[in-house]
């Protein structure tokens, strides 16, 4: 299950949630067949109202836990933490440092580039437990509006170019990468956003409670600050 960060107890708390609740939708299917079978009007309107009553408890939670979460912003070496559903929270990523410059390469931005340093690492205990990010996205959001995709014609002049951010690892080791956004100038306080997680999960995270990915959550971003530009980065 693609996973977001959140904290072990809003996590617990989440899934406990959609597992109850997905069990009372199946014990309310057998009784509305039951009240079918039995012509038993009074049990189908009793699952009725208790089914809609829980699904009203569900969403003040889910958006309780949304509304009351605070953005962050984390600042180089400051490392953002992933949870699965299983809450088996070892995946890591942070931000190792930012350069910018007018080009890499043979290749010019239209505005400025920035070079940002990423590190993915897991604190897994058990050797042999290969862990990895799931389909990781990252893209600079722009505090103005907007946001910005990758310029992957640019990381292949980068000597990282083939290091992929989405690589099994293991205890103690870590995959290094720099990628690359062609910023606009005047840009004010860009902030980087990495995610991970399959379509599917990405569905299911939607109505998890306390999940980064959850209908009107707030979210962790790494700061990135403009670095004193180069002419250009071979």
């Amino acid at each position: 299950m693609g996973r977001g960060p959140h904290s072990k107890q809003e996590g617990i708390m989440g899934v406990l949630l959609m597992l109850m609740t997905i069990g009372g939708l199946f014990v309310a299917v057998i009784l509305l067949i039951a009240a079918a079978i039995g012509k038993k009007g009074w049990l189908a309107k009793f699952v009725g109202y208790a089914v809609a009553i829980w699904f009203a408890f569900y969403a003040v939670i889910l958006l309780g836990f949304s509304l009351t979460s605070s953005e962050k912003v984390l600042a180089v070496g400051e490392a953002k933490e992933y949870c699965g559903f299983y809450l088996d929270c070892h995946m890591h990523t942070m931000v190792t440092g930012v350069r910018t410059a007018r080009s890499i390469g043979d290749r010019k931005a239209n505005g400025t580039f920035y070079i940002v340093g990423v590190k993915v690492f897991s604190d897994a205990k058990n050797p042999n437990i290969a862990l990895r990010l799931l389909e990781p996205k990252a893209r600079v959001v722009n505090p103005q509006g907007g946001y910005f995709e990758r310029d992957l014609q640019a990381e292949t002049q980068l000597p990282s170019a083939n290091v992929r951010l989405d690589a099994d690892i293991h205890h103690n080791e870590a995959i290094n990468k720099e990628i690359v956004f062609d910023l606009p100038a005047g840009i004010v306080s860009p902030k980087l956003l990495i995610t991970e997680g399959y379509g599917i999960d990405k569905t299911i995270e939607h109505v998890l409670p306390g999940d980064e990915d959850s209908l009107f959550h707030a979210q962790t971003f790494f700061g990135i600050r403009e670095q004193p530009e180069t002419a250009g980065v071979q």
